[in-house]
């Protein structure tokens, strides 16, 4: 897909990796994307199974910043989910989910895929004010989730080749499909201070 998206927090043209089933931009600047039956972004390790045909939005920001948004998805099936996601190529980019797990949990799960993925399932939470952000720090990158309580908990820090865009991404692997709704999309271009201290 060739067309264009702009978001009100994201200052930067955004572009689409592969058609969503559906997708709009809400006058409060949240956004939805729908994500069709079978689709995945996932190289398996174990081989040879490589999927990378699920919805993304994403867009080049320069420098040390911060991405960070509440994330809501119908958690319908296993593996559903709704990402923050960093996209170098398709062999090198890294996944920040709010994920059903094949428990049906609602899971925080971090990727990060250098040729094959690197798969590793964190926190379990409940509730409808989870937040994910990425932050550029340099040459590293970090995964931090909130709960609403204003405290960021670290989940990956780690590096990735190349100039990866950042954006949304959706997906429903073993389901029928799945609706993810970013709101409260916050951007800031200044570098993080610390990593561990929940701010």
């Amino acid at each position: 897909m060739s067309e264009t998206v702009t978001l009100p927090a994201f200052p930067a043209p955004l572009r689409w990796l592969n058609r969503p089933a559906g997708w709009s931009v809400d006058g409060d600047g949240a956004l939805t994307v729908e994500a069709g039956p079978g689709t995945d972004l996932f190289t398996d390790p174990g081989g040879p199974d490589r999927f990378a045909n699920a919805p993304a939005l994403v867009g080049r920001l320069e420098g040390d910043f911060t991405l960070s948004a509440r994330v809501g998805v119908d958690l319908l099936s296993t593996y559903d989910a709704g990402v923050l996601l960093l996209h170098a190529d398709e062999h090198t980019w890294a996944k920040f989910c709010l994920e059903m797990s094949p428990q049906g949990r609602p899971t925080i799960v971090s990727v990060v895929t250098r040729g094959v993925s690197d798969d590793c399932n964190s926190l379990t939470l409940e509730g409808d004010d989870i937040r994910l952000r990425i932050s550029r720090i340099g040459s590293a990158f970090a995964f931090h989730v909130s709960t609403g309580t204003g405290f960021w908990h670290l989940i990956r820090y780690f590096t990735l080749d190349g100039d990866p865009e950042v954006g949304f991404l959706a997906q429903s692997p073993t389901g029928q499909g799945c609706a993810v709704r970013f709101e409260d999309v916050r951007h800031s271009p200044e570098r993080l201070a610390d990593l561990r201290n929940g701010v």
